[in-house]
């Protein structure tokens, strides 16, 4: 642990407290700088929950003492991606895994003895206090509880998303979810909201079959139980493919299974999971010319300040359920717990309290 200046908010930032965050697969990524070039000493964190303590010149539509996500994709709302019913991807805010400074002036709000310290993902929030473009802020129902709602400023969103905002699929309709981590669960919970017959997980790990259920699957398959390719057996399995497919592993071969596994006529596969810089997708085009459509997406589609706050209120509304994603929770001195949990691939989310 090290104490670090938290500088004032400065035009169209706001800084703030963070109560809780969790740590998602994409910290532990980058954590080990896999397939990529590393940018240190930096803050991670980008799944989380707080209120707002300052604003910066400019911010109208937040004010101290909100409760808010951060969220590492944002939503200027004058671009023409903001302004498009079809995308969430905003010109000035998309995902920058490189940039480790403010957009207003190139720096960091962060300092140890006067040297900066990097941000990540334009959140970084396993900090007490961080500095946030306003357009990477949601703000939420404060009745909402922020050790809950916390998990869906990422992973979670980005699953149902996934599912709800691309896949669509059909009330009856098949669907395979590719990698039962955090994501791959929400993925298939937004089945089982659409009304999805049969949901389909993958996995290597079968031992992630019991938890699967919980999220509607009704099915699983491990690939290292077969001797040809997933996409024949799930091709046999459902007469021709599955209506739907969601990929959340970030493996180039579950990408071309997945894509590969849906029906001719009408399949749709979308890729969620973030594969290696170096990886290619190899299909045969006929695989395409045979009307499979192929999607990807990014946080699910959703626009961070006009949509998560209607995403909490499903919550609310008890719509969803948030409880059975959370496995662990632990003091943020005790962080280092949580990665190992991470790491032993033991459980889903684990909550992080920042003021223990």
């Amino acid at each position: 642990m090290e104490e670090v200046e938290v500088a004032p908010p400065q035009t169209m930032e706001v800084r703030l407290k963070i109560l809780f965050t969790s740590l998602c697969r994409s910290d532990v990524y980058f954590w080990e700088a896999t397939g990529q070039t590393p940018l240190f000493p930096r803050i991670f964190g980008h799944e989380a929950g707080g209120i707002v303590e300052s604003v910066g010149e400019g911010v109208t539509d937040l004010k101290p003492g909100d409760h808010v996500l951060p969220v590492f994709i944002g939503e200027c709302r004058e671009c023409r991606h903001c302004k498009s019913v079809e995308s969430n991807m905003c010109d000035l805010l998309r995902i920058n895994i490189d940039r480790g400074v403010m957009l207003n002036d190139g720096k960091s709000r962060f300092a140890i003895n006067g040297q900066p310290i990097y941000h990540f993902l334009g959140t970084s929030t396993f900090s007490e206090y961080t500095v946030v473009h306003v357009g990477c802020v949601a703000k939420i129902n404060p009745a909402a509880p922020l050790d809950k709602v916390c998990v869906l400023s990422c992973g979670i969103s980005t699953g149902l998303g996934a599912t709800l905002n691309v896949a669509k699929p059909k009330k009856g309709s098949t669907v395979a979810v590719f990698g039962l981590g955090a994501v791959g669960l929400a993925a298939a919970e937004g089945a089982r909201i659409s009304g999805a017959s049969r949901i389909i997980g993958i996995d290597l790990n079968a031992k992630r079959f019991d938890e699967a259920k919980k999220f509607g699957v009704t099915e699983f398959v491990n690939p290292k139980d077969h001797d040809k390719p997933i996409q024949e057996v799930l091709a046999e399995m459902t007469n021709g493919g599955v209506d739907r497919s969601i990929e959340c592993t970030g493996s180039i071969n579950a990408m071309i299974s997945a894509f590969e596994c849906v029906h001719d006529g009408w399949g749709v596969a979308v890729l969620v999971g973030v594969p290696n810089k170096d990886d290619a997708f190899k299909t045969h085009p006929v695989n395409i010319l045979s009307e499979r459509t192929i999607k990807g997406t990014l946080f699910g589609n959703y626009k961070p300040r006009s949509d998560l706050p209607l995403v909490v209120e499903k919550y609310m509304n008890k719509e969803l359920e948030l409880e059975k994603f959370i496995t662990h929770e632990v003091s943020f001195s005790e962080i280092n717990k949580a990665f190992e949990y991470m790491l032993r691939g033991d459980g889903l989310r684990c909550i992080i309290r920042m003021d223990a």
